[in-house]
């Protein structure tokens, strides 16, 4: 081996050096399109969710994908979903031509969130999915210069009210228009989906999901396209806390018409993904979609995943397959959506790299 190769090995393994704090999977051609996936919420297993996703997008059509996680920065490599101030690897959003967030209620440190804000300025593509509608949320008394990114902001900066949710993707937390555990939902094609290439290979009820459809405001602001509604359905078999979809399955057939809180459903219903141009204030105008159906547990129906797929190329003004390969890759296996207590993930120890 040559002096000038033993070198360039030393450097290599000096720079693996450390536990993995985010993964990496590369495409066959340097021409590739790089999409980062940034995972961080505490529910619906997003962690579990984007590595899936990527290896797709990866495998099935040649995307080189970055996914990133929330870490304890006192425990690097480690998975804390609950850490809501620590998303390593975000700089790789510099070389990104698509951004996917999958975040809930984060307060990132100025630094970590200036990538985010630069990024939006240059005007690239975002995919928001599910909580990314209330991606970050900073205390009032927070000295952050990214308070206006935080849910629900109605602070000075007039053009950011209702903050990040809102103006990038088109909406903000509001609430569970299903009952939550019990009220699954069944993906219907609206009249514009109908004709929109985001639909291709599509058909009405190929969507379904056990997680609830998320209350929206009216119609949704802008140029907004509602592509895929959000058809309520009552779970019909028993509840099981244990089990993966809390007793409901995409068999169940009777739509429902009110909520635990009696709110009317299904009548009209409400948009579960939809497309938006959006603009920060000072950056380029770019085009962003929303799916509020999308956590790891809904990955397991082919429709959510060729719905997201084809949201992908969509995103980058790439031609949609007809009908995607949206094949898992690997075995997957994601776990029930639920809040879990900072010492499960004390225990659990999930590091980056089991998830390759």
């Amino acid at each position: 081996m040559a002096c000038g190769q033993k070198k360039e090995q030393k450097s290599s393994e000096k720079a693996d050096v450390g536990p993995k704090q985010w993964l990496t999977f590369n495409a066959e051609t340097k021409e590739a399109k790089h999409v980062v996936l940034i995972s961080g919420d505490e529910e619906y297993r997003s962690e579990e969710a984007l590595p899936q996703l990527a290896k797709i997008l990866s495998k099935r059509h040649g995307f080189r994908c970055t996914v990133l996680f929330a870490q304890d920065p006192s425990k690097p490599g480690i998975i804390n979903a609950n850490y809501v101030k620590n998303i390593p690897g975000l700089e790789s959003l510099n070389t990104a031509d698509l951004m996917i967030i999958f975040t809930r209620f984060r307060a990132l440190p100025d630094e970590q969130m200036q990538i985010i804000d630069s990024y939006l300025h240059s005007g690239r593509p975002v995919i928001g999915i599910r909580t990314a509608t209330h991606a970050f949320n900073f205390d009032p008394e927070s000295t952050s210069n990214f308070k206006h990114y935080s849910n629900g902001y109605a602070g000075d900066k007039k053009e950011w009210a209702d903050g990040f949710g809102r103006l990038v993707l088109g909406e903000k937390w509001i609430s569970h228009h299903g009952h939550h555990k019990h009220q699954s939902t069944r993906g219907v094609i609206s009249e514009v989906g109908k004709t929109h290439p985001i639909t291709n290979g599509i058909e009405d009820s190929d969507i379904w999901g056990p997680t609830d459809v998320y209350g929206v405001r009216l119609p949704l602001p802008g140029d907004s396209q509602p592509i895929i509604l959000g058809e309520v359905m009552e779970r019909e078999g028993e509840f099981n806390e244990e089990d993966l979809f809390y007793g409901m399955r995409p068999t169940d057939s009777i739509a429902a018409t009110t909520n635990d809180n009696g709110v009317l459903l299904n009548d009209p219903m409400m948009p579960i993904a939809w497309t938006k141009s959006y603009q920060i204030p000072g950056g380029k105008e770019g085009q962003a979609f929303t799916s509020t159906i999308g956590a790891a547990s809904d990955l397991l129906n082919e429709g959510t995943r060729r719905l997201l797929v084809n949201a992908v190329y969509w995103s980058m003004n790439m031609t949609i397959p007809a009908k995607a390969d949206v094949d898992l890759v690997g075995d997957f296996k994601p776990t029930a959506y639920e809040f879990r207590d900072d010492e499960y993930w004390l225990q659990k120890q999930l590091k980056v790299e089991d998830l390759e």
